[in-house]
């Protein structure tokens, strides 16, 4: 259920009868050959699908997240730490003001996980509420269907391209590029780190079947609205 199709009136109704809700997050930054909004789309997508047979809510995506490292790509937008701090604890706080008190984060973004830290102070302040964070594309069952298909996946690769992550008109490559050194793009600036990952594939193909995809989603939905369900211990 998109809060876009609700009004104040419903979002009363729904949040006395059942707290929880869902927010996705993101990032805008480069994928290779891929939509630099991914991490947002997928977030988003995977949230909606997840939670629309169970009647939850499920709040806009917040598309910008920390993506220091690759702002030396164009498109690439990136939040500074403090400023992405006090912006999830101003949406956490709006969705405490609206009746929900179990919020489900759906990350779509590694980067983005001090998210965690920052739900941990919040929930220090807001004692009875809870707040999960599902990072859906490396969940248990997830990852175990990517790693089955195919265990060269990483940031921009195959395991990211879906049809609604496509660029129109673009062309993926079809070698398999080699892993990229890990070691040394933890220590680089982003200077030095668009040198070393070139356009942005970390590792292996570009693309595979849309039949393999599509059962790598299917497992992904089910998984986050597993999350999205409970416990809520």
């Amino acid at each position: 259920m998109r809060i876009a199709a609700m009004n104040w009136n419903g979002v009363s109704e729904r949040a006395a009868l059942d707290d929880r809700c869902v927010l996705p997050i993101g990032s805008v930054e480069q994928h290779a050959h891929l939509s630099l909004a991914t991490d947002a789309v997928l977030a988003e997508k995977v949230a909606i699908e997840a939670a629309e047979p169970l009647g939850v809510p499920v709040f806009p995506v917040l598309p910008y997240g920390l993506a220091a490292g690759f702002v030396d790509y164009p498109g690439t937008v990136s939040l500074r730490l403090s400023t992405y701090c006090a912006l999830i604890e101003d949406l956490l706080e709006g969705l405490h003001r609206s009746g929900f008190r179990r919020i489900t984060l759906v990350n779509g973004h590694g980067g983005n996980s001090p998210v965690a830290t920052i739900a941990a102070e919040w929930l220090d302040r807001r004692r009875g509420s809870r707040v999960k964070l599902h990072d859906w594309w490396r969940a248990p069952a997830t990852w175990a269907k990517v790693m089955a298909i195919d265990p060269a996946a990483s940031h921009a690769s195959w395991m990211e391209n879906f049809p609604w992550t496509r660029v129109a008109g673009v062309v993926q490559p079809t070698e398999r590029k080699p892993e990229i050194d890990r070691v040394a793009l933890a220590m680089s600036d982003p200077g030095e780190r668009r040198r070393l990952i070139g356009d942005g594939n970390y590792h292996g193909l570009y693309q595979r079947d849309d039949a393999e995809m599509a059962a790598i989603w299917a497992v992904a939905v089910e998984e986050t609205r597993a999350a999205i369900e409970g416990p809520w211990a």
